[in-house]
């Protein structure tokens, strides 16, 4: 068990190691048995973080010409679906070379995108280096110069497949073997960021120009249900609107559209870029500030800081005739805050929308950008 720990919101949780490190553990180990470095239960790894991981080797099966062996993933503290599940590798001697694939519970790339190219198994580059240079190694020691075939499969991938973004994707049959640092980081928000980043940029390698955004579930029912786009034309952005923001111009988008719930995008009124309440909440006093700006009285402002909900808020502003001149503010401010943001390198448009009332405010743009995308 890894022994490293980190602090997340006052508590001390234990790190763990990716699918990527076991892969390149698993497969260290295979390639000692095969080469006749004997039985190997137990394995040492030096990641790319420089983490010196000692690993137990599993279910160990010595074959004619072949060796196959897992290591046990162990997320730490992380809640991540993998946790426990094997991590195989099967090896064999070819002519020259180290080739790696993937095998039973490894999924295979169907779209143009992602960090391997259409047709591979989904192993990414960093656990790929991770391998070779681990099988490199064994082979040096043991004086081996042909090449090895390495083939990783997880038996339990097929089935964890649906409860990860792959499917999302386009990764069919299994899951993927990732990692960058080789440790797991519980709650690690780079995984999240990692995946919108994946998903903006196969928008862009299918030729798309503009980039539509929702941060969750809310959405994409919305733009299905009462806008008639296809949710599955969007990215899920989840609380990060700052860094989709950053990212779509990193990628070289035209344009940007945000569609989303009233309860996180009143946030943006305020320039708040994280809209996880653990950053910061500012809902009621954003709504309070607009309508003050909108000619309302501080009577109605005072009871808006009141309500529970931003649901209710807007109930309060409708009874009393300001719902659609304080959205009005609102969105002005939310424009304003993107485009500081951005720095006018991208046209970022937002609509806003709420349960009960339905659309409640566009930027000036959005209106264009929805037709275009819907198309």
């Amino acid at each position: 068990m890894l022994e490293q720990y980190v602090f997340k919101n006052q508590k001390r949780l234990r790190c763990g190691y990716t699918t990527g490190s076991c892969a390149a553990a698993a497969a260290k180990a295979a390639v000692q048995m095969l080469l006749g470095g004997g039985r190997t239960e137990a394995v040492e790894l030096v990641t790319p973080s420089g983490q010196t991981l000692f690993l137990d080797v599993e279910d160990i099966r010595e074959e004619e010409g072949r060796v196959c062996c897992a290591v046990r993933k162990d997320s730490g503290d992380d809640p991540d679906v993998t946790n426990g599940i094997l991590i195989y590798a099967s090896v064999e001697k070819t002519e020259f070379g180290i080739r790696i694939d993937g095998g039973e519970g490894v999924g295979r790339v169907t779209r143009p995108g992602l960090d391997q190219p259409v047709g591979e198994a989904a192993v990414n580059s960093v656990p790929r280096r991770m391998i070779t240079e681990a099988v490199k190694a064994v082979c040096s020691a043991q004086g081996y110069e042909e090449g090895i075939l390495v083939i990783i499969s997880i038996p339990e991938g097929k089935a964890l497949a649906g409860r990860t973004f792959n499917p999302r994707l386009g990764i069919e049959g299994g899951i993927s073997v990732l990692g960058t640092t080789g440790i797991v980081e519980p709650m690690s928000e780079a995984a999240l960021l990692d995946t919108i980043e994946v998903e903006m940029r196969q928008a862009a390698a299918v030729g798309r120009q503009k980039i539509l955004l929702t941060p969750g579930n809310y959405g994409m029912d919305f733009l299905r249900d009462s806008l008639k786009i296809d949710p599955y034309k969007s990215v899920k952005c989840s609380n990060y609107i700052g860094e989709s923001l950053d990212k779509a111009i990193e990628i070289g988008f035209d344009a940007l559209l945000l569609v989303g719930h009233i309860g996180k995008l009143v946030k943006l009124g305020a320039g708040v870029m994280n809209t996880h309440s653990r950053w910061a909440d500012a809902r009621l006093e954003t709504l309070a500030a607009s309508l003050i700006l909108a000619g309302g009285d501080a009577g109605t402002a005072v009871t808006l800081l009141g309500a529970n909900t931003t649901e209710d808020a807007l109930d309060i502003l409708n009874r009393c005739g300001w719902l659609e001149k304080t959205m009005a503010v609102l969105m002005e401010k939310i424009a304003c805050h993107l485009e500081h943001r951005t720095g006018g390198k991208l046209q970022a448009e937002v609509v806003v929308f709420s349960n009960r009332y339905g659309i409640l405010g566009k930027t000036k743009g959005a209106d264009a950008l929805l037709e275009e995308i819907g198309e």
